[in-house]
């Protein structure tokens, strides 16, 4: 057993959106600089020469640079946006400072449409009504006309509708991703059961089935010993699913413990030398091998059984054979009600991403093959002695 996989990390929605909108209003503040830049020249081209030049020009450089720190500095300043909605009255007073050096009709008054923008970003519906008619009366006042009034409405009406499309996206994606999550452990439970407790407690049954049929002293004892074995079992392999519930173990020297799954009939060969894997990965993995080595001995009947793996410098392989009947002539059994040993084996090579085939021995002989080929990350070409 092993440390299961970690559920995805799912952040709240509350984060989520956080971030997404502290990106969107970043955007916004990128827009402006590209605007600035372009509404510039035409702005000071039919600017009278002088004083009133100069001061269109302090006021453009004012707001390009506060701008320029806000976009980039925009984690550290953009929580406090998010906290205190009185700071957006000084984007809108940069904004006014635009429309009172070069006027409204200017390219450079759309800059002010920013700061409906940010307030439905940011605030919703109530505050982008708020900073919109504050907007309104501004660009009424030094003679904006109706377009740029109405222009900062629909700029408010648009930053308010982008938000609550958000809102409902982020939390749409948190929902699904903790259904999948609760999903995907589900399975992994199942996997788990399967292939620990629930056979040894099949085996216990069977003993205890044998038991109640003999009346012979020592067949009785013999019996007797394989029940309390099986149960300390079954409370061995149970304390160790809820130990890996809670704790990471150390990566898995895979060589041993692929040695460790040989019977009399069941041999292991580890011809090349074998990485040690992170411990989800080795359990899947001796998973695979165990439930291939289980069907062997129990559904064909196989007197031999041959375990090879061995790794290349890109993939490892492993391989299980043996000399049973082989498949049937439909191919591999399909998934029946109770029967989840081969759908087990491929949920777990779908998570290691390996490729898993099933099928006849590819030397002619009798018997059925089990072939697994993992790809192995740079992290995992570090072989341990074979052994």
């Amino acid at each position: 057993m092993t440390s299961p996989a970690a559920l995805p990390a799912v952040g709240s929605p509350l984060r989520l959106r956080a971030n997404a909108l502290q990106s969107l209003c970043r955007q916004v503040f990128a827009l402006r600089l590209v605007m600035i830049p372009l509404g510039a020249p035409l702005a000071l081209s039919r600017t009278a020469h002088g004083a009133p030049t100069y001061l269109v020009s302090a006021a453009v450089l004012l707001t390009f640079m506060l701008s320029y720190v806000l976009f980039r500095d925009w984690e550290r300043f953009g929580p406090l946006l998010l906290r205190h909605r009185w700071l957006l009255a000084a984007d809108m007073a940069l904004g006014s400072l635009l429309l009172i050096t070069a006027g409204p009709a200017s390219p450079l008054g759309l800059v002010a449409l920013g700061t409906p923008l940010l307030a439905g970003l940011v605030y919703g519906w109530r505050g982008s009504a708020v900073y919109a008619a504050a907007q309104t009366a501004v660009m009424a006042a030094l003679g904006g006309g109706l377009s740029l009034s109405l222009l900062c409405i629909l700029s408010g009406a648009a930053g308010s509708s982008v938000r609550d499309f958000l809102i409902r996206l982020t939390e749409a994606r948190a929902q699904l991703a903790v259904a999948e999550a609760i999903r995907g452990e589900r399975d992994r439970l199942a996997r788990e059961m399967h292939d620990s407790v629930s056979k040894t407690l099949h085996g216990l049954a069977l003993t205890a089935d044998a038991l109640t049929l003999t009346q012979d002293p020592a067949t009785i004892r013999v019996h007797s010993a394989l029940l309390a074995e099986a149960a300390r079992r079954a409370v061995t392999e149970s304390r160790a699913l809820l130990t890996d519930l809670r704790e990471p173990l150390p990566p898995v020297p895979l060589a041993p413990a692929l040695h460790a799954l040989a019977t009399p009939a069941a041999t292991v060969h580890t011809p090349t030398p074998l990485p040690a894997l992170p411990a989800p990965m080795a359990h899947h993995l001796l998973s695979i091998a165990a439930e291939a080595l289980e069907n062997a001995r129990r559904h064909a009947h196989a007197t031999r059984v041959t375990l090879t793996a061995a790794t290349t410098p890109t993939h490892l392989t492993l391989t299980v054979t043996d000399d049973g009947p082989g498949l049937p002539p439909g191919g591999p059994p399909s998934t029946r009600r109770g029967h989840y040993g081969l759908l087990g084996m491929r949920e777990r090579a779908a998570a290691l991403g390996a490729d898993l085939r099933l099928g006849p021995r590819p030397d002619g002989a009798e018997g059925t093959r089990v072939h697994l080929t993992l790809p192995l990350e740079g992290s995992l070409r570090c072989p341990a002695s074979a052994s």
